[in-house]
C-alpha cells in the first residue's frame, strides 16, 4: 500500500473539512511540535482559530529513542505520563525516566524562548482545545499535551490526528472528549510510512508557519 498522504499539509487540510463539521465553539488548535506544525496550521487556517503550541517531549526507551516509555509537557508543574507497559518491558528505572525528563525540560525551555520569545500565547480556560499531530504510535506525547491543557482549564479536549493504530486510537478515545483520525489501521509500521513527504521540520519551518498564523482568529497574539 502507498501513502496515505502527499504530505503533513494535505493531511492537515483533510482533518479541517472533518472539524469544520463540527459545532466547536471558541477553539484554540495546538500542535505538537514540530511534526504537527503544518497539521494544525491547515486546520487553524480554515477553521481561523489561533495556533499555539503544546510543547511536549518524548522521552524514549532506554536504547530505543524513537520508542516512547514517556512525555513531559511544559507548565508551571509539568506532567509526565509514563508508559506502564513500555516501561516494563524495556527496563526504564525511575531514576531513568527522572534525569530525561530533566534533559527535556531544558529543551522545552529552549523551544519557548526561541517560538515565542515575549508574545502573549491564547489562554485556553474556558475554550475547545484541539490538540493537533502528524500521527500517533503509543499516544504517550497527545497524552500528556492533553492533561496539560486540561489543567490550564481546558473545556474540551478535541485530538485531531492523520492516522493512528487501531489500538492506540481507541485508547485515546478514553483521554479525549472527541478524537478525529482519519485512518485507524490494524497493522502499524511508523507514521513516516503514511506520507509521501515525511521530512524532519527544523525550528525555521515552525518559526514561518507560526508568523504566518499570527493573526489567525483575529487575535495576532500567537
Amino acid at each position: 500500500m502507498g501513502p496515505l498522504f502527499t504530505d503533513r499539509a494535505e493531511a492537515g487540510r483533510w482533518l479541517a473539512e472533518k472539524l469544520a463539521a463540527r459545532p466547536l465553539g471558541d477553539a484554540i488548535v495546538y500542535a505538537l511540535p514540530r511534526g504537527g506544525t503544518p497539521v494544525a496550521f491547515e486546520i487553524a487556517q480554515a477553521l481561523n482559530a489561533p495556533l499555539d503550541l503544546a510543547l511536549v517531549r518524548k522521552i524514549g526507551a532506554p536504547g530505543q529513542p524513537e520508542l516512547a516509555v514517556a512525555a513531559v509537557v511544559d507548565g508551571d508543574d509539568p506532567k509526565m505520563v509514563v508508559n506502564e507497559d513500555v516501561m516494563r518491558v524495556t527496563g526504564a528505572t525511575p531514576k531513568y525516566l527522572a534525569c530525561e525528563k530533566a534533559r527535556e525540560l531544558i529543551e522545552i525551555e529552549r523551544r519557548r524562548r526561541l517560538y515565542f520569545g515575549k508574545r502573549v500565547r491564547p489562554d485556553p480556560k474556558g475554550k475547545t482545545a484541539i490538540v493537533v499531530d502528524d500521527g500517533l504510535a503509543t499516544g504517550a506525547t497527545a497524552r500528556a499535551a492533553i492533561q496539560g491543557l486540561r489543567a490550564q482549564g481546558a473545556t474540551r479536549v478535541i485530538l485531531a490526528v492523520p492516522v493512528a493504530p487501531r489500538d492506540t486510537a481507541a485508547a485515546m478515545r478514553e483521554e479525549v472528549d472527541e478524537l478525529v483520525c482519519l485512518s485507524e489501521p490494524a497493522q502499524f509500521w511508523g507514521v513516516g510510512r503514511f506520507y509521501a513527504d515525511f521530512h524532519q521540520l527544523d525550528d525555521q519551518e515552525v518559526l514561518d508557519l507560526l508568523a504566518r498564523a499570527a493573526s489567525f482568529g483575529g487575535t495576532g497574539s500567537v
